[in-house]
């Protein structure tokens, strides 16, 4: 038995659906445990996509029991929809359960998050106005409603008739939008929490059971460490936690039951949204990266920004996070590259550094150290195995394990299930792994 936790290690978009989707085929239980419809996250499987936002990517396993976590926010129409498109491929939504002390998202949130950023103008922050901001905001305000409000129809009625006049002065009169009408709102609600009761359970209560019954429970986290409220790059930060440590709060479950944590990152570094980024490459190998990566946003459809492998994040996701393993994905977006260039330090104002600052007008200052390797100009898609691998392909791997002193427990080659060397299963224990010794990185065998 294993419990894990898979966290982004960059800034979100490291493929983390794949690698979960993977992970799930040996989870008993999935749950997502923070974020919102602001994520998203993309698996392929025999050739037939699918794009997931709210429901945890284990349910593509028909035996897999997937749980909305209360960390999460939840907008009902967008997960119904999600429910409804994967019936029609499909997909039985029978294992899905739903936090009961989840938040709503409500209409007023998405009408006060575009307003506010178009408000921010130059300052604004890259929010995917999907009002996750302001359901969080509302959340710690202690206004918000709950999935169990949704159940409770005089309460819901109560309770929405006071939020809704109350967040009426504010879009009329801060943004200059027109009213909601409560009845419509509250009726429209009512009408998803018809259709969403059968979900609805205590998820900590049913959490806590699958622990004492050692099934094995993968914890997914959306977005990456770099957009956490707490320690990512703010104020150019998501508003929850998709550091680790979230997923006990967000499952409502204590730190003890954790195993191990795998952090995924790209061979490359993306950025979506505003917000200082030192390896960013504003030329053709950056729009190289983006075309050959299909970097546009699963949730917005924004195009990525594009960047050589930034270590000094790395090691700082390893630390935050207590990071076990890595899983290196799109390593065969580089396969084309003469040569590859990764950040291992920051100048700063003459000085060199090795650590994330965490002032944001000072990571704006920071320039790259780079070390280049060379590229192996070789396809790597079809690769299975460590000894598939180029030479070059292989050493670059190790030189980042090195560098972040964590092993590559898995290595993606491409977006289908199959395009995936597994070096070291997280949930099975070891078979082969990336392993750092003294400073040097050598395969274990």
């Amino acid at each position: 038995m294993a419990n894990v936790v898979v966290i982004g290690a960059q800034w979100g978009d490291e493929g983390k659906g794949k690698i979960t989707d993977l992970l799930s085929k040996s989870a008993d239980v999935v749950v997502r445990y923070q974020g919102g419809v602001n994520a998203g996250h993309t698996v392929v499987v025999q050739g037939q996509t699918f794009k997931l936002h709210l429901i945890p990517s284990g349910i593509l396993y028909p035996t897999t029991e997937c749980i909305i976590g209360s960390g999460t926010v939840i907008d009902p129409k967008v997960l119904l929809g999600e429910l409804d498109q994967l019936e029609k491929l499909g997909v039985s939504s029978e294992n899905l359960l739903i936090s009961e002390t989840a938040h709503v998202t409500m209409p007023y949130h998405l009408m006060i998050d575009a307003a506010a950023e178009e408000q921010r103008g130059s300052h604004k922050i890259g929010t995917t106005k999907r009002g996750i901001g302001p359901t969080y905001a509302d959340k710690s305000e202690r206004t918000g409603i709950r999935v169990v409000d949704l159940m409770d129809a005089e309460g819901l009625r109560d309770q929405l008739t006071w939020t809704i006049e109350y967040k009426n002065v504010i879009l009329e009169k801060l943004y200059n939008l027109p009213p909601l009408d409560p009845n419509a709102v509250i009726d429209e609600y009512l009408g998803y929490a018809e259709r969403l009761r059968p979900h609805v359970v205590d998820s900590s209560l049913r959490i806590s059971q699958a622990v004492r019954q050692r099934r094995n429970i993968l914890f997914e986290g959306a977005q990456g460490t770099l957009l956490d409220l707490d320690h990512g790059t703010y104020p150019y930060v998501t508003s929850s936690n998709p550091v680790s440590g979230g997923a006990c709060v967000g499952a409502g479950v204590g730190p003890t039951i954790i195993d191990r944590v795998i952090g995924v990152a790209k061979a490359y570094t993306t950025r979506v949204g505003e917000g200082p980024f030192p390896t960013e490459l504003l030329g053709d190998v950056g729009e190289a990266l983006c075309d050959r990566g299909a970097e546009f946003g699963t949730t917005t459809g924004r195009k990525r920004r594009c960047g050589w492998f930034d270590a000094v994040i790395g090691r700082y996701a390893v630390r935050i996070n207590g990071l076990d393993c890595l899983a290196i994905t799109k390593l065969d977006v580089l396969d084309d590259l003469d040569e590859i260039k990764v950040c291992t330090a920051y100048e700063i104002d003459g000085q060199q550094v090795r650590d994330f600052p965490s002032n944001a007008r000072v990571f704006a200052r920071c320039q790259p150290i780079y070390k280049t390797l060379p590229g192996w100009k070789q396809d790597t898609s079809h690769c299975r195995s460590l000894d598939d691998l180029p030479r070059q392909a292989l050493d670059y791997l190790k030189f980042l394990a090195e560098l972040m002193e964590v092993p590559i427990a898995i290595v993606s080659l491409g977006a289908s299930r199959d395009q995936t060397i597994i070096v070291e299963d997280p949930i099975h224990g070891p078979k082969r792994a990336l392993l750092y010794t003294n400073g040097a990185v050598e395969t274990a065998q």
